[in-house]
């Protein structure tokens, strides 16, 4: 099956368009309205419009589509009583499955459509919000029969029939900030990004209480997920001031909030804080790209059935020992972290050594044989897992051009925790 990704074409269009000469001419920058904190769905008066008054200047017909899981569901019951209260019919579709099957979005497209609501509400995590993004272009263009061939050239016209607000129940992906969704095509077990200027959601409401239940594993891979994209988001050469800005205040958050959340779910200050904090990342790598930490990620969490914020975590430190030589960049997140040195090599050095250690405070592996990857495995898939690195448009956006030798040597080093040393 062809994806829009591995069009050679697009490929080679996409960095020219994010390069510096072209960002110096024109730079866009995009992202939903946001409404934070713990009163975010007030029902009663508010010194400002309310997230009610909001929808109701929206929305002419007042039906609105819940897009969610059986584990959210309970979220979206909340928000669907507060919109029911103000005349709104609603529809809780809670079928969404993790890693977001192509198959299932099919589904809930098909469901949406016999609705027809004028607003669409995601309430989940990552899969769901990209769910729902997918299912919500089924749903305004049934034109559109593939979805691996969504790609960010050109506007796909969405909104005539609805707009999009997202709830996130985890602080990782971004996707309530960002116009990509990632889906899994199950035929090919793999991860397919798509992006596009109009699954930029209209309204994103950050909550913390509706992260409280989040038990510590997933509190620890959804926040690397968003270590990842600020990390990555920062690094690439598509980079800009304000992504740059969004991503480096990120970084500084996760350091400080992840842990507590990690030790300590209930802790409602770290839960707000690494909510905003995953909010900012996806609005910094979602204007720009991330780079090889999702490139390897998405291959080997695709291939080996591993949940997504772990993959493309425990790459960072190898993303980041590669792209090292070839850039100082790294040194902007030395600062905000407030690492010093004599030298940019010592600082580097510093760097990895507080990645690692974040990562061990989060009780999460550094290696892939120890995340439960079979050696013989993952030498018999290889050569999928280059192949899919390779075709990946993260790793079109990595600031030092990779080979397909070297990533099959990164992938080695990585499976036994080795440095990264060439």
């Amino acid at each position: 099956m062809a994806y829009w990704f591995q069009d050679p074409a697009i490929k080679g269009l996409l960095p020219l368009a994010t390069s510096t000469s072209i960002k110096g001419l024109v730079t866009f920058f995009n992202s939903p309205a946001l409404v934070i904190g713990a009163n975010s769905l007030a029902e009663g008066f508010m010194p400002q419009p309310s997230i009610i008054d909001i929808f109701n200047t929206r929305c002419t017909t007042k039906r609105s589509f819940f897009v969610t899981d059986e584990f959210s569901e309970r979220f979206a019951l909340k928000a669907a009583r507060v919109l029911e209260g103000a005349g709104f019919t609603t529809f809780i579709w809670n079928k969404a499955q993790p890693e977001a099957p192509i198959d299932n979005v099919k589904e809930c497209a098909a469901e949406m459509t016999r609705f027809e609501p004028d607003m669409i509400f995601a309430v989940g995590g990552g899969s769901v919000i990209d769910s729902a993004k997918a299912a919500w272009i089924l749903y305004e263009r049934p034109d559109i029969t593939d979805l691996g061939q969504v790609h960010p050239l050109g506007l796909l016209g969405l909104r005539k029939k609805a707009g999009l607000a997202a709830i996130p129940t985890t602080s990782g992906t971004g996707s309530e900030c960002t116009m990509a969704a990632v889906l899994h095509d199950t035929e090919t077990h793999r991860k397919v990004p798509i992006a596009n200027g109009d699954l930029f959601p209209d309204i994103a409401i950050l909550d913390p209480e509706f992260t409280l239940s989040m038990p510590p594993k997933l509190t620890a891979g959804t926040g690397l997920d968003a270590l990842a994209h600020a990390f990555d988001g920062v690094m690439t050469p598509a980079s800009n001031d304000i992504t740059d800005a969004m991503g480096l205040r990120a970084i500084s958050l996760i350091f400080r909030y992840l842990p507590r959340a990690y030790r300590n779910g209930k802790d409602r200050e770290a839960r707000l804080r690494m909510h905003i904090a995953a909010s900012m990342a996806g609005m910094c790598f979602g204007q720009n790209s991330c780079a090889l930490t999702h490139g390897f990620g998405h291959a080997v969490g695709g291939l080996f059935n591993i949940h997504h914020g772990l993959s493309v975590g425990m790459f960072i430190p190898y993303a980041m020992q590669f792209y090292g030589p070839v850039t100082d960049k790294f040194l902007d997140i030395c600062d905000a972290l407030k690492i010093g040195g004599k030298s940019r090599e010592k600082r580097f050095a510093a760097l990895i050594r507080q990645v690692k250690r974040l990562m061990k405070e989060l009780d999460v592996p550094l290696s892939l044989k120890k995340l439960g990857i079979d050696r013989g495995g993952f030498e018999a898939r290889m050569e999928e897992m280059v192949t899919f690195t390779m075709e990946d448009i993260d790793t079109f956006f990595s600031p030092r051009p990779i080979t397909r030798e070297q990533a099959e040597r990164i992938l080695r080093y990585a499976y036994d925790g080795r440095d990264i040393d060439f």
